[in-house]
């Protein structure tokens, strides 16, 4: 008797456990939820122009007009050609590429004050309105519009010229307010910038220090 209760209780066991087990192979043939993508990573913001490296009427990168030639020094090192001759009266005005500044620029230091950042013949600096060297003097005017003031340039009148535009305290042809801050380009024969200085009433300067 003892030996038919096993098996049938075994099959009761079997029977009990089924249903659990058709669910689980009911849930087993579910369709699997699709795999979705993983959210795309925010898209970075658009980064500011990179004024720092740009020149303005204020300075370019580690220079600000009115700094000392000592604080030039530190920030760029000193002359990279003292042999040069930056001026008629150094000790009043001198020109100067100091050592690590890019290729192409020049510091005028009056009076012990930065006057003057100039960017000539291979500088590949520009401007904040983005204007720089060999560019038209079209896309200048169209830069700065009615704001820019055109003069007769020293030298190659009538083809080359001056335009001037003064970020604030200028005006007119001999602005000598020491806080005025503006961006001269000279244009030559062919209409288009040779020469880009930025700063205070040191950019009229038409020939280094004179």
């Amino acid at each position: 008797m003892g030996m038919r209760l096993f098996p049938i209780a075994f099959v009761l066991a079997l029977a009990a456990c089924a249903p659990e087990a058709a669910d689980k192979a009911e849930s087993g043939n579910a369709a699997a939820p699709v795999s979705q993508p993983p959210p795309a990573a925010p898209a970075e913001p658009a980064r500011a122009p990179a004024t720092e490296t740009a020149l303005t009427a204020d300075g370019w990168g580690p220079l600000r007009i009115g700094m000392s030639r000592a604080e030039i020094e530190a920030a760029l090192g000193g002359d990279a050609d003292p042999a040069a001759v930056g001026g008629p009266d150094p000790e009043a005005c001198d020109q100067f590429r100091p050592a690590r500044a890019p290729q192409g620029m020049l510091v005028m230091v009056e009076d012990g004050k930065l006057a003057r950042i100039s960017l000539v013949r291979d500088a590949d600096i520009a401007t904040d309105r983005g204007i720089s060297l060999g560019d038209d003097a079209a896309r200048v005017r169209a830069a700065y519009g009615d704001a820019i003031g055109a003069t007769p340039h020293a030298y190659l009148h009538p083809e080359g010229g001056y335009l001037t535009v003064w970020a604030r305290g200028g005006g007119g042809e001999d602005v000598r307010d020491p806080a005025a801050r503006g961006i001269r380009y000279e244009i030559g024969e062919d209409d288009r910038v040779t020469a880009i200085h930025a700063g205070g009433p040191a950019i009229q300067h038409v020939e280094g220090c004179l």
